[in-house]
C-alpha cells in the first residue's frame, strides 16, 4: 500500500482512534470522572491533528499543481474526518455539561 490510498487510510485510523477517545470521554464524564474525560478529550485532539495533517498533505499536493485522484477511499476518509471533528466539539460539550451536573462530586 503506497501513496493515496497509504494517506486515506492513516486518515481514517487516525481520525477512527480520535472519536473512539471521544466517545470513551464522555462515559468518563457520566461517572464523574472528570480528570480521565479531559484526558481522552485531549487524546482525541491529537489524534484528529494526525489525520488533519495527512488530510493537509493531499491539499498540499493539489495546490502544488498535483491532481488528487478522486475516489471514494477519499470520500470515505474525509466524511470519517469530519464525524470525528463533530465528536470532537460533542464531546466536549458533554463533558463540560456533566463536570457541572457533578459540580463537587468531580474528580
Amino acid at each position: 500500500m503506497e501513496g493515496m490510498e497509504l494517506t486515506c487510510f492513516q486518515i481514517i485510523s487516525a481520525v477512527g482512534s480520535a472519536r473512539s477517545y471521544y466517545i470513551e470521554a464522555i462515559k468518563e464524564a457520566r461517572h464523574g470522572n472528570m480528570e480521565k474525560a479531559w484526558e481522552l478529550i485531549e487524546a482525541g485532539r491529537e489524534d484528529f491533528a494526525k489525520g488533519h495533517d495527512y488530510h493537509l498533505e493531499l491539499l498540499q499536493k493539489e495546490a502544488d499543481g498535483k491532481p488528487v485522484e478522486i475516489r471514494m477511499l477519499l470520500i470515505h476518509a474525509e466524511d470519517q474526518l469530519m464525524s470525528a471533528e463533530d465528536f470532537g466539539i460533542l464531546a466536549k460539550e458533554f463533558v463540560e455539561m456533566y463536570e457541572e451536573m457533578h459540580g463537587h462530586e468531580a474528580e
